[in-house]
């Protein structure tokens, strides 16, 4: 039996995006002939990635709703900056795996809560 809950799913998602945002940028900052080896946009490129991992770790641990809606808020942010900051570098994967990131807040956002009472006929 698994001992994956799935009210962490859009967290696991979000956490595995930032990862594969990170792998990328990392690629771009270090790797000759990428067009953006060294540049400082990479570079925050890989400190966003990083943030946003340590928000999803957060996220998935998180026990109140309304620490919830703030590092949900802050993520959408993040997701959002990294997202351009992909565009400027010209670095697509880094804009696609920000839209997957994307799809795991959103799988966030519905999971039921935490909180919730059944209601009473």
């Amino acid at each position: 039996m698994s001992t994956l809950r799935p009210t962490r799913l859009g967290a696991i998602v979000l956490l595995i995006a930032s990862l594969a945002g990170l792998a990328i940028a990392l690629y771009a900052y270090f790797v000759p002939l990428t067009g953006v080896t060294g540049t400082l946009g990479a570079l925050v490129a890989i400190l966003a990635c990083l943030a946003l991992g340590v928000l999803a770790l957060l996220l998935a641990a998180v026990k109140q709703k309304k620490a919830a809606i703030l590092l949900r808020v802050l993520i959408l942010l993040g997701l959002l900056g990294t997202f351009f900051a992909g565009m400027l570098l010209h670095q697509w994967w880094i804009c696609a795996a920000m839209g997957v990131g994307f799809i795991g807040l959103i799988l966030d956002m519905v999971r039921p809560s935490h909180h919730a009472q059944p209601a009473h006929a």
